[in-house]
């Protein structure tokens, strides 16, 4: 009788995990960290698996992965091919959204994206910048009049390592990108930390990632439910992986070792 009931056991968990909600996000294939990223075997990781594998658990839905270019991301949420896009946000490719009804979540984590510069150049007027590296399938606000002007010259890459050498090699003048992963890049992986850095003299952006979808709004009202129930958890997601380092200070886009040093001073300072 014992195989028997064992039998019947595993037939109905097997059975209850195969009838599971099952939803498949798409998802940059895109060095971002930290962030996200693929790794060497194809795996999504960084901050947002690790969030979206939380949200799954308490949720009990079951999540899969599909990295795409990101200039096929969009195309294959508006064509049924993935249930969810990350990142997102509703005032991205406006033109190619128009007429459909996405639904966008809350908040997961602010961003700021600008141009990171050689230390020489930083604080040089707009008008010097004429070679400008950046993401195929980017929108580089605030340079885009003078782009159409033909006043600024795009190099358009999908690899930050290649970004950041021409930049370093000055066959362009900057890189667009988000200055939290370009920082984490020259910090850690690069190891050039303060070989670029983030010039807030020139027009950037501040927004947030949001998860997008066209036929799932209940599952995003259950993100949104568990980003506010589990806001420590976020939190701490969030230190951990360092994805709002400095966001909101003046010491944004700069090397760990000089924040912590600056810091110091100005505690000494307010001591005195």
């Amino acid at each position: 009788m014992k195989p028997t009931r064992v039998c019947s056991l595993f037939a109905v968990l097997f059975s209850a995990s195969a009838g599971a909600e099952s939803y498949v996000i798409g998802v940059e294939d895109l060095a971002f960290a930290p962030h996200y990223s693929i790794d060497q075997h194809g795996h999504y990781q960084g901050f947002a698996r690790e969030l979206f594998d939380a949200f799954a658990s308490h949720s009990g839905v079951h999540l899969s992965y599909k990295a795409l270019p990101v200039e096929r991301l969009l195309p294959a949420l508006l064509q049924g091919e993935v249930d969810l896009k990350y990142p997102d946000s509703g005032n991205w490719a406006q033109a190619q959204k128009a007429g459909k009804d996405l639904r966008y979540s809350q908040a997961v984590v602010g961003y700021v994206d600008g141009v990171l510069v050689a230390p020489q150049r930083q604080g040089q007027p707009l008008e010097r910048l004429e070679r400008l590296a950046m993401v195929n399938g980017w929108t580089p606000w605030g340079y885009q009049e003078r782009i159409d002007a033909q006043q600024i010259r795009l190099t358009y890459s999908d690899d930050l390592r290649r970004m950041i050498h021409q930049a370093l090699k000055k066959d362009t003048d900057g890189a667009y990108f988000n200055v939290v992963v370009a920082t984490h890049y020259l910090d850690n992986i690069r190891a050039r930390p303060g070989a670029l850095v983030f010039d807030p003299k020139l027009p950037h952006t501040r927004g947030s990632f949001h998860l997008s979808t066209l036929k799932h709004p209940g599952l995003l009202q259950r993100f949104d439910r568990f980003l506010l129930e589990r806001q420590a958890e976020v939190a701490a997601l969030k230190d951990k992986y360092r994805v709002e380092a400095n966001l909101d200070s003046q010491y944004l886009g700069m090397e760990q070792w000089k924040v912590d040093f600056l810091k110091r001073q100005k505690a000494r300072e307010a001591a005195e």
